[in-house]
């Protein structure tokens, strides 16, 4: 057996955070939302070129809440993409600040940092395949 480990996201907004990681991510939902008899959606998953995550709103009684705004990250994302700029250009076009970058980082390759509007730290990897860009 291979051990995996996948995020499970909690957001304030679902709905939203699907949409939000649809449009500008590229991500595509690969197990429909399961609603609650609340109208809470329980659990979604989705994927971004094979890469996947699990997400729900938010169940305060469960335990599980969104990051707060005004706290660091507790955790970050690493997304390894084919194109750190591109994802950047969707990401800030669609109203988000960069936190970092995108800049080149031997030997990581090329790197940015965002906080996605759900509260969510991401870090972009485009895994260095030759010389990097000056």
């Amino acid at each position: 057996m291979t051990s995996e480990l996948t995020p499970y996201l909690c957001v304030a907004d679902a709905r939203a955070a699907i949409e939000w990681y649809v449009d500008v991510l590229g991500a595509e939902v690969t197990h429909e939302p399961i609603v609650m008899p609340d109208g809470r959606v329980g659990h979604v998953e989705l994927a971004l070129d094979g890469a996947g995550w699990m997400m729900a709103d938010a169940f305060p009684d469960r335990g599980s809440e969104p990051p707060l705004p005004e706290r660091g990250a507790a955790v970050t994302l690493h997304l390894t993409v084919s194109d750190v700029d591109r994802t950047c250009a969707a990401v800030t076009a669609a109203g988000t600040t960069l936190d970092r970058g995108p800049e080149d980082s031997p030997p990581a390759g090329r790197v940015a940092v965002f906080r996605d509007p759900f509260g969510h730290r991401w870090f972009l990897n485009q895994l260095a395949t030759g010389p990097t860009r000056t």
